[in-house]
Formats: C-alpha cells, sequence, structure tokens
C-alpha cells in the first residue's frame, strides 16, 4: 500500500489520547512507544511481506531483520517477537515454511530477543514477518521529527534493494549480486543503532517501504526543517542505477513518487536512474541518522569500527519549511 493511500485509511481512525503514549499514529514514526514507568517504556512494531528472494531460509532472515529495524531506529533494544505467517500450506510442502521461521528464528536470537509466538493463516500467497517488542528509557528515544539545523546526515546501508530484487525476480541478476544484496537486507541495523545512541543522535528513521524521499520527508516534516541530500554521496548497490535505466523498478517506486514529489526539489542534473533509485522502496534498508557536526567523525568511526563499513555522510539538515533537496 502506498504512502498516500495509507494516509487516507488512517483518517477513519479516531485519535488516542493517553500521557502514557510517547509515540503513536500522529507521530509517523517507526514504531510506537508507550510508558509504563518513569524509567520504562515498550517500543512496539509489526511487519510483514510476500517473498522477495527464493531462498526460504534467508527470506525469513530478511523479514525478520526488517521488522526488528524499528525498534533500532528508535534506539531501543529488542526483547520478544511474535512469528506472523500466511502459507497456503495445501500447495506447498510444510518444509518450506519451517525454513522461512528457522532464518526468522536465527535473526530474533543474534538480536538478543525471543520468540514467544505468533499466528497463522491459510493463504494463497506466503507472507511472513514478525511483531516486536522493544524497551527504552522513556528520556532516550530517538524519533523521526528531532533534526536540527546544522546537523549532518549519514545513511547506514546502500540504496538499491527494491529495483536489483525487481531485477532478481526477472532472472536479470547475477548470482553474485543476488547474494550481495541479501546480505544487505538480512543484516540487523543492531550496531548502527549502538554507535548512533553512543554518538548522541538527534533524530533517526530506517529507510524502508517509502525510499529514502519517503522517509526523509517524514524527518522534514515532522522536524520542520528542510533535509539537503548531496546524490553523488549516496551509497548504492552495484547495478541498481544500470536496472533502472533498463526499465526494472519496482512498482512501489512510482507509488512514492507520485506522493512525495510536489514536496521534493530535485536539481535538473540528476539524472532519471538516480532518481529512480532515490524513490525506491528498501526492504531491510540502513539508518538515516541526523547528527551534531561536532559528533559525526565519532559516529563514523564507530560505525567502522563495527562493520558497518557502507555508511556515509550524505546530506545536511537546514531550516526550512519540510522539504526535501537533492543536488547533483
Amino acid at each position: 500500500m502506498g504512502p498516500g493511500t495509507l494516509n487516507q485509511v488512517l483518517q477513519y481512525l479516531p485519535a488516542m489520547a493517553d500521557p502514557n503514549l510517547l509515540v503513536g499514529m500522529s507521530n509517523v514514526d517507526d514504531a510506537g512507544v508507550y510508558r509504563l514507568t518513569d524509567d520504562l517504556a515498550l517500543i512496539q512494531t509489526v511487519d510483514f511481506f510476500t517473498p522477495i528472494v527464493d531462498d526460504p531460509y534467508l527470506y525469513g532472515q530478511i523479514a525478520a531483520a526488517n521488522a526488528l529495524s524499528d525498534v533500532y531506529a528508535m534506539g531501543g533494544r529488542p526483547v520478544t517477537a511474535m512469528n506472523l505467517v500466511a502459507f497456503p500450506s495445501k500447495k506447498v510442502d510444510t518444509a518450506v515454511l519451517g525454513e522461512i521461521l528457522r532464518g526468522g528464528a536465527q535473526k530474533i536470537l543474534e538480536a538478543g530477543a525471543v520468540l514467544v509466538g505468533g499466528h497463522s493463516i491459510e493463504d494463497d500467497e506466503p507472507k511472513y514477518g514478525l511483531a516486536v517488542t522493544g524497551v527504552i528509557h522513556p528520556d532516550r528515544i530517538i524519533t523521526n521529527c528531532a533534526a536540527r539545523p546544522g546537523d549532518k546526515l549519514v545513511l547506514t546501508k546502500p540504496l538499491g534493494t527494491g529495483i536489483i530484487t525487481t531485477a532478481i525476480k526477472a532472472g536479470m541478476a547475477s548470482p553474485d549480486l543476488e547474494g550481495e544484496v541479501s546480505r544487505w537486507m538480512a543484516t540487523l541495523n543492531r550496531e548502527a543503532a549502538a554507535a548512533m545512541v553512543a554518538a548522541g543522535a538527534h533524530a533517526c528513521t530506517d529507510i524502508t517501504g517509502f525510499g529514502l524521499l519517503g522517509h526523509g520527508l517524514e524527518m522534514a516534516r515532522g522536524s520542520g526543517v528542510n533535509l539537503v541530500f548531496h546524490a553523488g554521496s549516496l551509497p548504492i548497490l552495484p547495478g541498481a542505477r544500470e536496472f533502472a535505466a533498463m526499465g526494472l523498478v519496482p512498482g512501489g517506486a512510482y507509488n512514492n513518487r507520485h506522493y512525495v514529489e510536489d514536496r521534493v526539489d530535485i536539481d535538473a542534473g540528476v539524472p532519471e536512474d538516480l532518481r529512480d533509485v532515490l524513490y525506491d522502496p528498501q526492504t531491510s534498508g540502513g539508518l538515516l541518522i541526523a547528527i551534531p557536526p561536532d559528533r559525526v567523525d565519532d559516529l563514523l568511526a564507530d560505525l567502522n569500527r563495527r562493520g558497518v563499513t557502507a555508511a556515509r555522510v550524505v546530506g545536511a539538515v537546514e531550516p526550512g519549511p519540510g522539504r526535501v533537496i537533492i543536488l547533483t
């Protein structure tokens, strides 16, 4: 479902008022946060999707990493997870489902969380993901609406997963490229989040289905600032621009473009294939971090020590009415 459609549907829901609801639907943030005590708040999130790779074990890993990412984007620690499963058990060997769940469980354990249950239904198309609960101190929540003018923007994973998985489905991507993009998608944002918290980040969001520009716009509008990206600084997966130029662009990218393009300013010199990457819906993408400029070097050094080697400074935060600007 595209961001525009989702916003239309959410208008039907009543407003939720509770003094302990620290981050709710009105925030357009990565997860909800509810305060239990002065020292403890719950982070709650849920995500699931259809297979994007053929290997069921790897699909389970990617779906779980994607769901866990929202907790990391808030600066929290995941503690429990529940499986969400839709599966055509009358048509497909249930051993396939076993491998999907095994992949998901492996990522849950890697995150230091525990699997506590789940729910399954019969469906013609497989779907898998997690409902995740994390914890955080109420005073240490990192949201997507606290970026400040002068902050630097750091992105921790390369862009282009949607385009490349589209190429994989079309039989156009090499096995090596398929393996590379799968490894990125299955990588937890745990280390990136730990470095972000240690460095004192002001704001963060993970880059997933709405793409860099969609999630960037949420941060810009929520913070009341402009985000300025330098197109040449963005980390991009090999082959993504080439596949985009061939027309191998997922439908979600067009939905994202339609939703945000009137609030995004892109230099005329930015080529169309690169624009497609900017709108590309990501699966288990990286963290977009707004960090004070005097702490960005410490953040990058810590990210490198933790193995987050793709992290780059990709732009800056400037005063403005809540727009995203892309410079060549």
